[in-house]
């Protein structure tokens, strides 16, 4: 899949929204060789995925073996407006909070004083910094139920085209 065609499924109206959201989910491939599939909250910088996590996460060590990642964002209604991305990752060690993981936390519903004590319990809590995970985009795919379908779906509606067509 090319840059511009990647840009173009991630600059759709759904694919916006979806992105939007708080949190997605990311499969990897743990260090024991099976895969894993995590929530993890997320935002999007307009041309890649930035997530964050401790500097002692496990998938840390997955993630520098095999950086290859597949994310799904979703809505919980039907019909379901899915965005899928797969991508490699670059794992990036910030002194203090990244800005993004504020950013990323910023939509919760929070007073002012509470925001200022989780922003002071975030800063002792990672004394160590915090690895932001950058996930480029190699692969995207809008599924809205409206003008996309999952392929064997789509392929399925084309079979019963052609027998409808054939009788």
């Amino acid at each position: 899949m090319t840059r511009d065609e990647i840009t173009e499924v991630l600059n759709r109206p759904h694919s916006k929204a979806l992105l939007e959201r708080d949190m997605l989910r990311m499969a990897y491939v743990a260090k024991d060789g099976t895969p894993r599939v995590i929530p993890i909250a997320h935002t999007w910088n307009g041309a890649q995925v930035v997530l964050c996590t401790t500097t002692n996460a496990p998938k840390l060590h997955s993630l520098r073996a095999n950086p290859s990642v597949a994310l799904t964002i979703d809505t919980e209604v039907h019909p379901p407006k899915i965005l899928l991305i797969r991508g490699t990752v670059e794992l990036d060690h910030v002194d203090g909070i990244p800005e993004e993981y504020l950013q990323m936390n910023g939509s919760y519903e929070m007073t002012p004083e509470q925001r200022v004590e989780w922003e002071r319990e975030v800063r002792s809590l990672y004394v160590d910094g915090m690895v932001r995970i950058v996930v480029t985009p190699t692969w995207a795919k809008l599924i809205d139920f409206e003008s996309t379908l999952p392929s064997a779906v789509q392929e399925l509606v084309e079979r019963r085209s052609a027998r409808q067509e054939a009788v």
